[in-house]
C-alpha cells in the first residue's frame, strides 16, 4: 500500500480551504488530470462523489463516501474504483499570528491554517497497478498544490 502525506502552512482561513476541497464539481476547472467531478449523493454529514481522471493516456473513475466536519475535515473511504484500498484525509487547522493573542470569535476564520492531506491507497489486481500507479502517485503528490493555487485564483493571493 502507498502512503502520501503532505502539509502547507496558508494565509487562507479553515472556512476557505474547506470549502475549496468540498466543492468536489469544481475540481475540473483546476485539476488537469480531473475530466469529470460528480456529487452522487448528499448525506448529512458529507457526500458521495465520483471523480473521473483522464491523465497521461489513462483513464479511470472512482467513488468515495467522503464524510465531513464543517471548516475542519474530510474523511475519504473508497466506494468503487480500480483500488482494492482508499482511505484519504484532509485537516484544516487554525493559526494565529505569531505572537498574537488568539483572534476572537470562530477559529475557523482564522487569519492562517495547516492543511494535511493524507491519502493510503492500493490497487485492486497488479496490472491495473502497473498501468494506473505512475499517474495516480503523480496526481497524489501534487493534489495538496492544486488546491493551494485553487485558493489563490479564488481569494486572491495572500
Amino acid at each position: 500500500m502507498k502512503h502520501v502525506h503532505k502539509s502547507v502552512l496558508l494565509w487562507y482561513s479553515p472556512r476557505e480551504m474547506y470549502a475549496l476541497v468540498t466543492a468536489v464539481e469544481d475540481y475540473p476547472k483546476f485539476l488537469p488530470w480531473c475530466d469529470k467531478a460528480e456529487v452522487l449523493q448528499r448525506h448529512d454529514d458529507g457526500m458521495t462523489a465520483r471523480l473521473h481522471i483522464h491523465f497521461a493516456g489513462v483513464r479511470q473513475a472512482f467513488t468515495t463516501r467522503n464524510v465531513n466536519e464543517t471548516g475542519r475535515s474530510v474523511c475519504m473511504t473508497l466506494v468503487d474504483g480500480p483500488f482494492s484500498q482508499l482511505e484519504g484525509t484532509w485537516t484544516f487547522s487554525p493559526l494565529n499570528t505569531p505572537g498574537a493573542a488568539a483572534a476572537p470569535g470562530d477559529p475557523l476564520d482564522a487569519p492562517a491554517c495547516k492543511v494535511e492531506f493524507s491519502l493510503k491507497y492500493a490497487f485492486s489486481s497488479r496490472p491495473l497497478e502497473l498501468v494506473i500507479s505512475p499517474v495516480f502517485d503523480r496526481i497524489a503528490n501534487t493534489f495538496i498544490d492544486a488546491f493551494v493555487k485553487r485558493a489563490e485564483q479564488v481569494h486572491g493571493p495572500r
